[in-house]
């Protein structure tokens, strides 16, 4: 492959201005290009690769991107191909996050559209939640996994414990080591109870918890952007309830600025963890954006530039591999308690119930009949029309 640095970083530009439809889209975009008219490597070694980055966090179309850069450039091949393709969507987000925060919606128009928007987003996530969750809960222990860490979000149990949990369980379990198997579950419930007994009473000044009205500063908004992007196991939508803790839980923004920027991202040629860009903005402005999508996308960058060749044999390895498969279970069963609590919220603030209800179970509906690439782009931008026809006409 004969690319040039320029050309290298134009090619991933498009990429990025075409990445419409989410990540299923995106990855076909660059396998057809790049593996099947180009052949840069081998189906089959496209497959190895895939695998790995869906096995570890971050968005998988991205950390294709810079893997593809590294074979063609080295490793400023890699960053300027991750950066080619995150470029389109981070100023659309940027500029869309600057105008929601310096106009608002407060007229009838955008109120309407927003609200249309919003009610689609539980359905975009339940859709999603329902695709990974086809290929993380393979056993009855995953099943159980999930359930357990769903439950445990909506007690507000902390995620570390929740996490470290579901992939110490899973190993053991699938090693039929029950004796231990039962210890970490004793020992999950017994954190669980301390947690919610101890914890929750104990009266904790809001500065040591972070949750002080003061604006956050860059390096808070970068280390939340980066525990979320290494947290975001089986796709963007993993994200949602790691940076909703800190978004909303820290009062950065409210329930319904969140929903808003998640029905955004959806409309962008972006992974939808663009996101984060908008969450930024409310925390810190526009160096508050950029300092959040740096910290987000900092792990996708990594993996491809400085690990690839030793994860692809780390991954291989059966306790880590079950470390994640648990691990990512247990965030199918978090995003589920979060997409509740999002439409509780939903519900609570919608000017009509039913009208919502409606937009919802249209959108849940057509994101399940029809499959097309770009189904989610058009959902959320019908849902937006039929907000503003309902709720911002008259």
């Amino acid at each position: 492959m004969d690319e040039s640095y320029r050309r290298l970083f134009l090619r991933f530009l498009r990429f990025g201005l075409l990445a419409w439809g989410g990540p299923v889209a995106q990855i076909g975009m660059i396998r057809r290009e790049l593996v099947e008219q180009e052949k840069w490597i081998t189906k089959e070694r496209f497959n190895r690769v895939l695998g790995v980055y869906q096995l570890l966090p971050g968005p998988e179309a991205h950390e294709l991107c810079v893997y593809f850069g590294m074979l063609a450039k080295g490793r400023i091949g890699g960053f300027l191909a991750g950066l080619g393709f995150m470029l389109p969507g981070f100023f659309l987000m940027f500029a869309l996050s600057w105008f929601y925060v310096a106009y608002g919606i407060d007229s009838p128009l955008f109120a309407g559209l927003f609200y249309g928007m919003q009610a689609a987003v539980p359905a975009l996530i339940i859709r999603a939640t329902h695709r990974i969750g086809e290929h993380a809960l393979i056993d009855r222990w995953l099943w159980v996994i999930a359930a357990i860490a769903g439950v445990g979000h909506l007690l507000s149990v902390h995620f570390f414990i929740t996490l470290s949990f579901a992939g110490l369980a899973y190993v053991f379990a699938k090693r039929r080591q029950y004796l231990l198997l039962s210890f970490v579950f004793l020992a999950f419930l017994g954190a669980v109870i301390f947690y919610l007994t101890r914890m929750k009473g104990i009266q904790v000044s809001p500065e040591l918890l972070g949750l002080s009205q003061e604006p956050p500063s860059q390096a808070q908004l970068f280390f939340s952007g980066l525990r979320s992007g290494l947290l975001t196991f089986g796709g963007a939508y993993t994200a949602i309830p790691f940076l909703r803790d800190d978004a909303v839980g820290r009062a950065w923004m409210t329930d319904a600025q969140f929903l808003d920027g998640l029905a955004i991202s959806g409309i962008l040629p972006a992974p939808l963890i663009i996101f984060s860009t908008f969450v930024g903005y409310f925390g810190g402005g526009p160096l508050g954006a950029l300092a959040m999508t740096a910290g987000i996308f900092l792990p996708a960058f990594s993996f491809g530039l400085f690990f690839h060749r030793p994860l692809e044999k780390v991954v291989e390895s059966p306790a880590l591999h079950a470390l994640l498969v648990g691990v990512t279970a247990a965030v199918v069963g978090v995003i589920v308690a979060t997409a509740w609590d999002l439409a509780l919220v939903l519900a609570a603030g919608v000017p009509s119930l039913a009208w919502g209800g409606v937009i919802f179970a249209a959108s849940l509906a057509t994101l399940y009949l029809w499959k097309v690439r770009t189904n989610v782009f058009f959902v959320v931008l019908g849902a937006g029309v039929l907000g503003w026809l309902v709720f911002g006409v008259g």
